[in-house]
């Protein structure tokens, strides 16, 4: 096929690339901007043109044949150069712009990243940004997204990744609920209390706590006391804000990363938390660092890097402040 022939298809070519990547034509359509039934059409043209069926459509799922992955296969990588080769011409303009398509949870986006991004924007007019706030873990790369925000000990190495802040995971409780039921000294007595969880994975109802050892004969900071505990409760939820909220009701104990919590009693109209355990830290739950997270490739748009930059400004700190509304121990 000579490249005149070719031309007019390079564009439902793209189309199949992206629709392998979301198996959806809801999505694909979405995020080129074309309507789903466009989309359907302009993959059933391709297909007439190739001679070979591309996709395969049923009522719950689309697939792709073999001869639509090994197209698609093929097609990625050269896709992908026409992007970043096309980004760096764009950047050449001086002035950053297009559009950025972010993720975050759902409450740091809500409380803290929402707030930088009003700001980000009116600094640079000519970048748009889509925000999706979901607390599931996103591939960015097959959902086309440019960034991501995430709390994690340990990001992919297939990523690029930058520290925004430091985090930390806290067990806290209302003064209602303590008064009630009383306040636990060791990581042990949480099996007598209520306990929210985070509704996650398969480990959410088991947390472990560490502390320096004090025992005789060793020495502070060196040794580490280690302690697993199983827990329940009548509350599961996979958003921080929920159990926040719940939290504050006086409905048991619950971890909250820092972000999380809540404003003075003042502005929320509930009594303030009280932190649990204060000398004892959670391991690997939620995450000790907040990263911007994008796929690896040659090329970062500069819009991209100026929003990396506004937000390790805006971060630089961590969330000294939202510990300041907890109650003493």
């Amino acid at each position: 096929m000579s490249s005149d022939q070719l031309a007019p298809l390079v564009a439902d070519l793209h189309l199949l690339t992206v629709l392998a990547a979301t198996r959806s034509f809801t999505e694909t359509a979405r995020r080129l901007g074309v309507s789903k039934a466009s989309a359907s059409m302009r993959i059933s043209e391709l297909e007439r043109n190739a001679g070979v069926l591309l996709v395969r459509r049923t009522t719950r799922s689309v697939g792709l044949t073999e001869a639509g992955q090994q197209l698609v296969n093929d097609m990625q990588p050269a896709f992908k150069r026409i992007s970043e080769s096309y980004s760096a011409a764009r950047d050449l303009a001086g002035t950053p712009r297009g559009l950025i398509r972010l993720t975050a949870p759902v409450a740091l986006g809500r409380q803290h990243l929402a707030p930088c991004i009003a700001a980000f924007l009116q600094q640079f007019p000519d970048i748009h940004i889509e925000l999706e706030l979901t607390d599931r873990f996103i591939n960015l790369a097959n959902e086309g997204f440019d960034l991501a925000i995430r709390h994690t000990n340990a990001p992919p190495e297939t990523h690029v990744a930058w520290v925004l802040c430091e985090t930390r995971s806290l067990l806290v409780a209302s003064p209602q609920y303590l008064a009630r039921r009383g306040t636990p000294a060791h990581p042990s007595g949480l099996t007598a209390h209520d306990c929210l969880l985070y509704l996650r994975d398969s480990h959410a109802g088991s947390w472990t706590f560490a502390r320096p050892g004090t025992g005789k004969g060793k020495k502070v900071g060196l040794e580490v006391e280690r302690v697993g505990v199983t827990v329940a409760g009548s509350l599961k939820a996979n958003n921080s804000e929920v159990l926040r909220d719940a939290l504050l009701a006086g409905l048991g104990i619950g971890l909250l990363p820092d972000f999380s919590l809540p404003p003075a009693a003042g502005g929320h109209g509930a009594a303030p938390l009280v932190q649990v355990l204060p000398d004892w830290q959670v391991q690997g739950f939620f995450g000790e660092r907040i990263y911007a997270l994008r796929p690896w490739s040659a090329q970062v748009p500069k819009a991209v890097q100026c929003l990396v930059v506004h937000l390790r400004q805006s971060f630089a700190g961590g969330f000294p402040a939202m510990l300041k509304n907890l109650s003493p121990p």
